[in-house]
């Protein structure tokens, strides 16, 4: 038989797919995987269509269709007071995911220690490992998932290259404050450490707070490079258009790699993304609209035995389930999805060196019957 050797030989199926595919085996109610199971605007969708209709049919230049680069250009200032050049700062990509691959691949060398955040989203470490990375852990320790920036300091060696931010924060829903990235900024102050800020949920956030993204910080935007996505901004995670923003010699190694993984982006959906953003670079109505959902599923749950964690951001939430079970969560999430028809995501698939803590993940970006359905059958665990 043809023997092939694994570069991932440990990496299996994502958790994400494992857990949708039981919820469908099991005909559970899909809390698991981060995507709403409602539409996105009706005016987008004709967005799309009219742009076919007009003719944008063919490859997009390889970093964007200028209009969209220009629009999250404007944003982009507009939002964080960061100047930003649309030809030189901004590469549109196949969803978040293709821009933090790029982005890792273009600037981690072999040897390269890159600092992670864990718990912290499971496509981060597969790809340092593949551009010959070491994963160095900070934990974020339940319950309060705060940065110990002492352990920051302490992580950081001569090989240190890049740190790895996720604010607001997948799985936790943790929000970085201006504390934070003054923090950050300190400690890569006179270094060649490149930050790389995954910001897919900038606009998710609750009760007032601001994102604080890194471009708001000229020390850190400099070194900097930013992914996002409007997949979780639009409702439109099928869609897969993210951007990377960066300054020129940083962006011109990522755009590099990126012309060599899927070059361009779906042109329709580009020339229709930029007409919305021109119109609403702050997704005004975005923080409102989840936190009532947020809050929906928190009075729905109120009666049954798990309890909630803070959550300031994106549209996660950890539930403790310590008063139902000392079980892993691992277990426990496969239980609750077959006894019980609701599927969340284990913590434990976000770590690799911290235990945890006994608590599952579940999405609240869902219709409100969706959500009430599955209160019902968490208040009867």
């Amino acid at each position: 038989m043809l023997q092939v050797t694994s570069k991932l030989p440990d990496i299996g199926t994502s958790i994400f797919a494992v857990m949708t595919r039981l919820a469908n085996e099991h005909g559970a109610i899909n809390l698991s995987q981060g995507f709403p199971d409602f539409d996105c605007d009706p005016a987008l969708v004709e967005a799309v269509a009219r742009a076919m209709r007009d003719g944008h049919n063919q490859y997009a230049p390889m970093p964007g269709v200028l209009a969209l680069r220009e629009a999250i250009a404007a944003k982009v200032t507009r939002c964080y007071g960061a100047p930003c050049d649309a030809d030189g700062e901004v590469v549109v990509t196949s969803g978040a995911t293709a821009g933090l691959y790029a982005t890792l691949t273009a600037l981690v060398q072999p040897g390269d220690e890159v600092l992670l955040f864990e718990p912290c989203y499971d496509s981060y470490v597969p790809v340092v490992r593949l551009s010959g990375g070491t994963p160095v852990f900070v934990s974020l320790r339940y319950p309060d998932y705060a940065v110990d920036w002492d352990a920051v300091r302490a992580a950081i060696t001569p090989r240190t290259r890049l740190i790895l931010v996720n604010t607001p924060h997948n799985p936790t829903g943790t929000v970085w404050s201006a504390d934070d990235m003054r923090q950050l900024a300190a400690i890569v102050d006179g270094t060649d450490i490149v930050i790389v800020s995954d910001e897919v949920y900038e606009h998710i956030l609750f009760d007032l707070r601001r994102h604080e993204s890194v471009l708001r910080y000229p020390e850190l935007r400099r070194r900097a490079v930013v992914v996002s996505s409007f997949g979780k901004t639009f409702h439109t995670t099928g869609w897969k258009v993210g951007y990377c923003v960066a300054p020129p010699p940083l962006m011109a190694e990522v755009t590099r790699v990126h012309q060599f993984v899927t070059f361009t982006v779906h042109t329709p959906t580009q020339v229709a993304f930029a007409e919305f953003l021109t119109r609403d670079p702050e997704a005004t109505a975005l923080a409102g609209f989840y936190q009532a959902r947020r809050d929906r599923f928190l009075s729905l749950t109120s009666g049954s035995r798990f309890v909630p964690l803070a959550c300031a951001g994106t549209y996660f939430q950890l539930l403790d389930y310590s008063a139902i079970s000392q079980d892993a969560d691992r277990s426990v999430a496969e239980w609750l999805l077959t006894t019980h028809g609701v599927a969340a995501i284990p913590v434990s698939a976000f770590l690799y060196r911290d235990t945890g803590g006994p608590v599952l993940r579940f999405c609240f970006a869902k219709k409100d019957e969706t959500l009430e359905a599955a209160a019902g059958r968490l208040s009867r665990v």
